[in-house]
């Protein structure tokens, strides 16, 4: 929030200063000279006041953050979730843990920063069981929670977040520009599973070992009920009930896309279109069924006796966007004073013109990309917040060279995805830290980092390697995405 406070202000001085200087580019998209907008000019100011409230409720991942998050707050608050996670632990083989555990942080995005505090844990007791380092199930899991920002089976709340930013700085170019919520969906299903096989190799070959070597386990373990993964008799019965209910749910929202006049899809038949209702409804979706289930087991458990229980679960899930709710206020106000300034464009255009000077291939444009962010991702770990800053600089700036938003976007979460766990400024660092302690009492910040950095490199090695797999073979990263701008469908 500081930070996005800063940034409003420096463009607003910044373009007051640059008001003054006349540059010879013209806007791609209108084809009108850019002229800089002095936002501390009178009529700037009285008409960021007047439009304030509006930037605010207007702001793309805002209402849809909250609408699913509300329906994950019921099937996280009933304990469904939890439940489904433990679930799949308990059941694994021991040769099969840590493939498990990797793969079970990834779908942990689910219920927001359950992960962290659900599976790490758990994670660590059950390496513990079976005569593993327990720290090494928790770097395996830390590794499969991170590696889900941009490999992942199912669509998460990050989502919709990362493509409003996308799509609002593709509409600095071009006005009319649309971006699918899920336009990397296909490249993060495909990337699950090397970053599943390259995690799990690092926490086999390096990380247990040396974690043996460098961190013996405490001779007066007291690990307490903290890490009871049992699932009671009517929480079983409860998930059985619930999944069936979300079985029968998916195969008829299956059954009414099938027919090819389907009310779920766009005019012309097609069910990936911006058009169609099913892609309007991704958001009204996740929370239908992640509600529906969450009230099934939450009653036929017992969690949920009355109305109040569950609207609780929806209050209590809230309390983790607070600080999103706030942050996104002062970034509507900076995305405003950023496009309305036309400095987004300024930097956007003079920035292309610089790369077209260079006439580098677009994948060594791209690699740039990931390095830079990753470089950036040491200090700053939020993806909100760092997008927020950086897609309306590069996403324009790389539209004005031919490669589309939904390319520059993956290459970003290429990044964020493999520093996370690396860098001591994540906010979950602290946490890990005393779930590391349990076990090794001098574990702190350079045990945690030096066992993560294996997987920082395999991240960063595999998600790379599988984009420009993707891209050399023309795969479509998800619906409605294309590698180059403007879009060739």
């Amino acid at each position: 929030t500081i930070l996005f406070i800063s940034a409003f202000i420096l463009v607003c001085v910044v373009s007051a200063v640059l008001a003054q200087i006349h540059f010879n580019y013209v806007h791609p998209a209108t084809g009108r000279p850019i002229e800089i907008t002095n936002m501390l000019s009178g009529k700037a100011l009285v008409d960021l006041m007047s439009k304030m409230v509006t930037n605010y409720a207007n702001f793309p991942p805002l209402s849809m953050v909250i609408v699913a998050t509300l329906g994950i707050g019921i099937a996280d608050g009933s304990g469904y979730i939890n439940t489904g996670l433990k679930k799949i632990l308990s059941i694994t083989p021991k040769v099969l843990i840590t493939p498990v555990v990797i793969l079970v942080g990834m779908l942990s995005h689910l219920g927001p920063d359950s992960g962290y505090v659900i599976i790490i844990p758990i994670a660590a007791y059950m390496f513990y069981a079976v005569g593993k380092h327990p720290l090494a199930g928790i770097a395996a899991s830390f590794a499969g929670i991170a590696g889900a920002f941009a490999a992942n089976y199912t669509p998460s709340a990050i989502d919709p977040v990362i493509q409003g930013f996308t799509q609002s700085a593709a509409q600095i170019i071009d006005p009319g520009y649309q971006v699918n919520v899920l336009c990397n969906y296909f490249y993060a299903f495909a990337s699950t599973f090397i970053v599943i096989g390259a995690c799990w190799w690092v926490t086999e070959k390096i990380t247990n070992p040396w974690l043996w070597k460098a961190c013996p386990l405490d001779d007066d373990l007291d690990l307490g009920n903290e890490n009871n993964s049992s699932i009671t008799p009517s929480e079983n019965r409860a998930f059985k009930i619930a999944t069936a209910v979300l079985l029968l749910m998916l195969t008829g929202l299956a059954a009414a896309l099938y027919p090819a006049d389907s009310i779920l899809r766009a005019p012309d038949g097609v069910i990936a279109s911006f058009k169609a209702p099913i892609m309007q409804s991704i958001v009204s979706l996740i929370f239908i069924f992640a509600a529906l289930v969450g009230l099934v087991y939450g009653i036929a458990c017992g969690k949920f006796k009355s109305p109040k229980d569950v609207t609780a679960a929806m209050e209590e899930i809230t309390k983790t966007l607070v600080q999103l709710i706030v942050f996104y206020f002062f970034a509507a106000q900076f995305l405003y004073a950023f496009g309305a300034s036309n400095m987004g464009a300024l930097i956007a255009v003079s920035g292309a013109e610089f790369l077209k000077s260079l006439n580098l291939p677009p994948q060594v444009t791209v690699f740039g990309i990931i390095v830079f962010v990753a470089l950036l991702n040491l200090i700053i770990t939020s993806a909100s917040a760092k997008w927020a800053i950086l897609a309306p600089i590069f996403v324009p700036m790389l539209m004005a060279v031919g490669i589309a938003p939904e390319l520059t976007q993956v290459a970003f979460r290429v990044s964020d995805s493999a520093v996370n766990v690396v860098t001591p400024m994540f906010a979950f660092y602290p946490l890990i830290i005393l779930y590391c302690q349990k076990y090794v009492k001098n574990a702190g910040i350079g045990t945690l980092s030096s066992m993560m950095l294996p997987y920082t490199i395999a991240l960063l090695v595999s998600l790379t390697f599988m984009l420009y797999l993707f891209w050399w073979l023309d795969i479509p990263l998800g619906f409605q995405a294309d590698y180059v701008y403007p879009r060739r469908f």
